[in-house]
């Protein structure tokens, strides 16, 4: 399996005047593979969300390096990234904008020319997905915590990129809609997408997870792939 995202010797230090000014990560080495289900756990605060935006090219190391196809990170922008990646917030509303829900979904394809047929048909398609037809001329900031990450999870799959980056997709889900998530996943992984999941659903890790990493502290105490404990 290829390698996708490279981070080499990365640290990530917050402002001072940050509320959780410290340093978040700690001279991390971890190289992530397409076609690879790979879990990030850990206790809270523990440098995972940082991690994660770290390798989405969301946030800048302040040392060492974060490459995506062998590019440098910090050279390219996050419409480039965005074209390789997707990313869904631990707080879904962070990415919702659009004054309707089937507007939300349909915003990536739109702003990257597609045709509006297609877009039409992946939209509703999405919309069936997850459950949201009855609810897409509404406001997305009127939506329940649940239903607002069921529209982050639409607007991110409606894309076919090489590599997700999910913060905890199945906060607010029942049984139901979690299933429909691991349907998702499943078939994205059988065309060889690659996935970073944090997540505290130790279900849903086992499910999927064909690694699993361990952070405490900005540090990877465990990687399945390698054993790292003592």
């Amino acid at each position: 399996m290829s390698c996708y995202i490279e981070l080499n010797n990365v640290s990530f230090s917050y402002p001072r005047s940050y509320p959780r000014g410290k340093v978040a990560i700690n001279n991390v080495t971890l190289h992530l593979r397409q076609n690879e289900f790979t879990a990030l756990t850990g206790p809270n605060g523990g440098g995972k969300t940082t991690l994660a935006k770290l390798a989405a090219g969301i946030l800048k190391p302040s040392s060492g390096k974060v490459l995506i196809c062998g590019k440098d990170s910090a050279k390219m922008t996050l419409g480039e990234i965005g074209k390789k990646i997707g990313y869904l917030f631990q707080n879904p509303q962070q990415q919702l904008f659009a004054l309707t829900v089937a507007e939300d979904i349909a915003f990536s394809l739109e702003l990257n020319g597609h045709d509006k047929g297609e877009i039409a048909r992946k939209v509703k398609n999405m919309l069936e997905l997850f459950q949201l037809t009855h609810l897409q001329d509404s406001s997305p900031f009127n939506l329940s915590h649940g239903e607002k990450g069921r529209l982050a999870l639409a607007g991110i799959f409606i894309n076919h990129l090489d590599y997700f980056i999910l913060d905890e997709p199945t906060t607010g889900l029942d049984v139901e809609r979690k299933n429909i998530l691991s349907d998702i996943v499943k078939r994205f992984s059988g065309h060889g997408i690659g996935m970073l999941v944090i997540s505290h659903d130790e279900g849903f890790v086992a499910q999927h997870a064909k690694r699993t990493i361990e952070m405490v502290e900005g540090e990877i105490v465990y990687d399945s792939s390698k054993d790292l404990r003592p």
